[in-house]
């Protein structure tokens, strides 16, 4: 008999690439997917419709928690308000990040009592890292000064070890997209801090492989990473983007960036998950070479032509993806 698996926040970078992967085991998966109905989710998964239960809906909502929780056997539970709109409108974040995990798993454990629910936490929930970037699980979780979603995803990961369920914790590093932009956090992370990366396509790859392996992930978090070769500074991995990007090494000047009170690090614990799951196959070159071909042609031609325009987009204009830290030592 086929399992049920219910993907909420399907239309996000992670959930949108496990969809797809998922797609590939139809002989094995039925599949339900829960996003919020907006014009841009519809065209990205009502071509899926005839592949999957498509159902459009709100976590913060009690009936729709209800409908989807129905008959289900393994839920990916990545919906989210994800930074910078999670520290812009903290109450939304809690509605979703908190009430809404906890509507979910309320829902499944009367609908489906037998269900594994995984949830995707956050490596925010560790705070700066900055003196001591080796990271475990066991560490203390201190979220960053005003990091509203990294107290979110504590609150929540307190919720789901609460539950009569089933479940597991992956805390997702910085994980990455080849199709990656210019980030409005881009200037909140020190250039000194130490990442370990994780592309789109090994999470999902851990996220769908968790399905069949329950047994050794129930009531266990896991720190999810890329694995040492995918460990990096931060100053190296941006100017290495941004020289892929056409905007060049150093396009931004070191003063515009934030001096402390981030979060990331090395995961000192990074084999654990990958012991039982073996999805840590991309290096941090690899990532390069994907983000190189994302970014190649007119993009890039476009990036060069117009870099001082775009550069001074981001340092002053726009009133969120400014950098505070560049107008704090610029003022007008």
């Amino acid at each position: 008999m086929k399992k049920r698996i219910l993907i909420s926040g399907a239309a996000g970078a992670i959930g949108f690439e496990t969809l797809k992967k998922l797609l590939l085991h139809l002989d094995k998966y039925e599949i339900r997917v829960l996003a919020k109905k907006t014009f841009k989710h519809k065209r990205l998964l009502d071509k899926y419709r005839n592949k999957t239960e498509l159902i459009y809906g709100d976590i913060r909502d009690k009936n729709c928690c209800d409908t989807i929780s129905k008959g289900v056997d393994f839920v990916i539970h990545l919906a989210a308000v994800i930074p910078p709109k999670a520290d812009f409108n903290t109450g939304l974040t809690k509605e979703v990040n908190v009430d809404g995990t906890k509507n979910l798993i309320n829902s499944l454990e009367i609908n489906s009592p037998n269900a594994f629910f995984l949830y995707t936490s956050s490596i925010s929930v560790y705070g700066d890292r900055l003196a001591n970037p080796w990271i475990k699980v066991g560490d203390k979780l201190l979220p960053s000064k005003n990091d509203y979603y990294g107290q979110t995803k504590i609150e929540a990961e307190s919720i789901v070890q609460r539950t009569k369920l089933n479940w597991s914790i992956f805390r997702l590093t910085a994980i990455m997209h080849p199709k990656q932009e210019i980030d409005p956090l881009m200037f909140h992370m020190p250039l000194e801090t130490k990442m370990e990366i994780c592309t789109t396509d090994n999470t999902a790859t851990a996220l769908i492989k968790a399905i069949e392996n329950p047994e050794k992930l129930n009531g266990k978090i896991f720190n999810l990473g890329g694995g040492e070769k995918c460990r990096v500074t931060y100053e190296d991995f941006l100017n290495n983007c941004l020289k892929l990007s056409g905007l060049g090494e150093n396009a931004f000047p070191k003063k515009a960036f934030a001096l402390n009170n981030f979060h990331c690090g090395y995961y000192e614990d990074t084999n654990s998950l990958n012991d039982i799951l073996n999805f840590q196959t991309h290096t941090i070159n690899d990532y390069y070479q994907q983000f190189g071909k994302e970014s190649a042609g007119i993009k890039k031609l476009m990036a060069s032509i117009f870099k001082p325009i775009i550069v001074s987009y981001f340092l002053y204009n726009s009133k969120r993806l400014n950098s505070k830290y560049y107008k704090k030592n610029h003022p007008a």
